[in-house]
This record gives C-alpha cells, structure tokens and sequence, in this order.
C-alpha cells in the first residue's frame, strides 16, 4: 500500500523542508500495523524558524481587506472538495477510520468550514457609539501568530477548524498536527498556498510534546488553540498563562446521553450507536454515559446489541465497512484495560468485550450495562469504543447524576417531550447539547466545553471573537475641560 510518505516532514514559509535530525516518527497504517513511511519531529530552531515565517507574513497578509482574504479561503474550500476522496483515502491511511466516513466528514467538513469563514471574512467589523456629541468606534484586530495544536481523531477538520478563523481575522498560524495523525495537515498548507495564501501564512510543524512546547513557549506567539486530552490542556494552559497569551482550548468529556421512556427507540439506539462507535469511539464529544430510564432500558438494550453486533468491522478502504481499527496498539491497550476494570467492577458485558485476533488494532464494540457512576469505566475518558449504560428513573435523580463529574463538554436528552428536553439543557452542566440528535457539529454552531473540558469555543462567529481583540477610539468633537 502506498500514499503515506509524504515529500518531506514540515511546510515553512511555502516549501517542504526536512530536518532528519529530530526523532523520527513512524508512520504507522492502523488496520495493518505496517510502517509506510516516516517524518522527523520538528526541533526547536525548525519550530522558531516556522514562527520567524509566520510573523514575517503578518503584515502583508492582515493588510489585506477580509474580502480578499475570503476569496483564498473560499478558494482553497473549493479545492478540497474537488479533492475530497484522494485526501479521504490519505485519512483513512493515517487514522484507520472508515473511507466510509473520512469521505463524508473529515475533509469534506474542514471544506465546510474554509467556506463558512472565507463569507465571514468581509463582515468583520467594528461599531460605533454615539455619545453625544462626541463618539467612539472600536476595530477589530487580528491578535498574530497563532499556534494550533490538533488532536488524532480528525486531523485535517481540526486544522481547519483552527486555521480559518484565524486566518479569516488576519492572523497567521503554525499548527502542529498530532504525531499520530501527521499527513493531512501537509496537504492544507499546499492547498491555502495553491490557493492564494501568501508563503508564510500558514505553516506545519510536526513533533510531539516536546514540539509544541517549544511552539508555546516562543513569546511571538500571540495564541494558542489546542485539542487534546485534559491532561495536556493543563500543561498548554499553564504554559501559555506564563506569557498571558490567548487560550482557546477544547479538551475531553464523560458526556452524558439521557434517554427517556417516551423516546424514540430507533432514534434513540442511533444516537447512543453514533455516540459510542463512531470514528471507533475516539470522539471528545462522546455520550459514553448513556443514561436509559427504567422503563425503556431493556427493550433500548435488546435493539442496540442486535444493532451493535451487525456492524461490519474490517478493511477500513472498503465502503461497506462501518468500524475501523484504534489509532494505535497503544490506544487499543487502554481500552482493553477499561473493559477489564468495568468486568472487575461488576458491570455486565452486554456485547463486545475483546480485542479482534489478526492483524492491525481491531476492538469490538463493547457495551455494559448495569454500570454504576462510581464504576471507572463511568468517570473516566476512555477514548474508545466502550459503551456504558446506566439505570435512571426520574428527571432530577438523572440531571444531578449526569453533572456530577468534573467534564463538561457535551450532552445529549431524548424526549418527545420538547418542554422537559428545554429544561434538562438548562439544568445539564455542559458546553454542547442536543435535543433528539448527538454529535451534529455544523460550523454554524459554536463548539466547547465548560469546567475541565475547556475554554472558550471553536466555529461560528464566536470563533471570530477568540482570534481577534477589540481596540477603542474615542473621538472628541467638543471642547475639552479640565478643572484648572
């Protein structure tokens, strides 16, 4: 198999450029477990050198008027869709999801995204205040460098995801991709760069830990935008709070999925299905904690493992497969070690449970029932395909039981009860919600948590509001006084 080997391991300033004196980074097919190539991680002179580019195109490119940014944007949206299976294929390589799904959202969403900002781009405006016969009026200002920082499980969204925005407002930006998930990143900075962006705008560091640290800490970093785990969000934030820089940082969740005894039942199985297994369970946003009232949980349990057990896991380039492997052997390890802990616990294995013999990090789906909110498979973030269901009875038993944790980025209530469903997401302590739907992001929505799962929001117009600053003029017309 061929595709992964990219031309060299960082785009700066415009070009490709290599520095095999970092650590090599393996580039490794999930569904295989083959290693098809390499990249060097990005050592710190090949991290400043990416922020020399980056600031050195700030000028010219926050110069321009945002139409003229918009046009680049839209541009290199177009771009990617009239590209969107080749670069599909190449995520499916680098993560080992589905072809089934990178065709309909990896790509294809961060197109969405360039879109919706590159139209945005020319209405980002000030206002005026009139006070008296004097007024003020504020402009709104790109902050600078930006530094974005993706996570494994949708890397070219997420690098859009930060990128537009930023770029939208004037800024310029170095992402570092997840050092897993290197590859697609490399092809969006040669698309904004086919598309019109000048060198410099937008450029791609590879590395670990110990790259983004040094991409943090550079005091010409004006932002940092990170996804990643609540663990690495601390450390980014405290590094980047030494500097005072601004912060937009989306991290992990428990989220809860409330499904009442007036659901939907197919619905409501298609929902805790696309909750728990899509992406094989490595989504942040996931209602792993499946909440089923009593009265609904043996019939909802009986349809989502007939359901649950008919999906077809296997050759994640074959259309008609619905599950892929985990992103690594290591990824895989953990889960297996959670189901471990749930059947220790006392939770019942209702479906799944194992590791698939063979090659690559293959997992069944797995869903436990009976499960109780002490249980660690309850609390903690797993990031993988593992299912928790638990008993509930009455509303306010449930919405205490799903905000007590320290996460808080998503939830979920199914109801045809639309009164009860409007007071649940008021009560539910979370930064994202759905009514009778789960996991929806359309760029159109703002996108965050609240506590431990983050700070601030990505999409929508709130993203303009994290990569730009207000400045104030204040215009006297009168005279001045002065009390001598």
């Amino acid at each position: 198999m061929k595709g992964m080997q990219p031309k060299a391991s960082h785009f700066i300033n415009g070009a490709y450029v290599e520095d095999e004196g970092g650590a090599e980074i393996a580039l490794t097919y999930p569904a295989t477990g083959e290693t098809l190539g390499r990249v060097y991680a990005a050592r710190p002179d090949m991290v400043a050198e990416a922020v020399r580019a980056a600031e050195a195109a700030l000028p010219g490119w926050s110069a321009m008027t945002g139409a003229e940014r918009g046009r680049i944007l839209t541009r290199a949206a177009q771009i990617i869709r009239e590209r969107n299976r080749d670069l599909s294929a190449l995520e499916t390589l680098d993560t080992g999801k589905p072809l089934s799904e990178t065709l309909v959202a990896d790509a294809a969403s961060g197109a969405d995204c360039l879109e919706y900002f590159g139209g945005m781009a020319a209405t980002i405006t000030g206002e005026t205040v009139q006070l008296g016969a004097d007024f003020a009026y504020t402009i709104r200002e790109p902050l600078g460098v930006c530094a974005g920082i993706g996570a494994w499980n949708y890397p070219i969204q997420i690098a859009c995801w930060k990128a537009a925005p930023a770029l939208a407002c004037g800024n310029t930006m170095v992402f570092k991709p997840s050092e897993e998930t290197p590859l697609t990143a490399l092809k969006l900075a040669e698309i904004l760069l086919e598309a019109g962006a000048p060198p410099g705008v937008f450029n791609v560091v590879q590395g670990a830990g110990e790259t983004g640290a040094a991409l943090v800490d550079d005091p010409r970093v004006a932002k940092v935008s990170l996804t990643g785990s609540v663990p690495t969000g601390r450390k980014v934030y405290e590094a980047a709070a030494r500097d005072l820089k601004h912060v937009t940082m989306e991290l992990g969740g428990k989220s809860p999925l409330i499904i009442f005894d007036d659901a939907e039942i197919e619905d409501a199985v298609s929902a805790a299905i696309n909750a728990n297994f899509y992406s094989t369970g490595q989504i942040c946003s996931n209602g792993t904690r499946v909440f089923v009232q009593s009265g609904l949980k043996d019939a909802f349990l009986t349809r989502l493992a007939e359901r649950t057990e008919a999906a077809v896991i296997g050759d994640p380039m074959d259309e008609a497969t619905h599950l892929g492997p985990m992103i690594s052997e290591a990824q895989r390890a953990i889960v297996l070690s959670y189901i471990a802990k749930g059947l220790d616990d006392g939770a019942r294995l209702v479906t799944g449970g194992a590791a698939i013999d063979g090659p690559g990090y293959f997992i069944q789906p797995t869903v436990f029932a009976d499960v109780t909110d002490d249980m660690a498979i309850a609390r903690e973030e797993i990031f993988g395909p593992v299912m928790s269901v638990l008993d509930f009875d009455t509303e306010d038993e449930v919405t205490r039981r799903a905000n007590d944790t320290e996460f808080g980025l998503a939830a979920g209530v199914f109801t045809r009860d639309l009164a009860r469903a409007h007071r649940m997401v008021r009560a539910l302590q979370a930064g994202t919600c759905w009514i009778n739907q789960y996991n929806l992001t359309p760029i159109e929505m703002p996108f965050g948590g609240v506590k431990a799962s983050g700070i601030g929001r990505e999409n929508a117009r709130a993203a303009i509001e994290a990569y730009s600053q207000p400045k104030s003029v204040y215009v006297g017309l009168s005279a001045v006084e002065a009390p001598f």
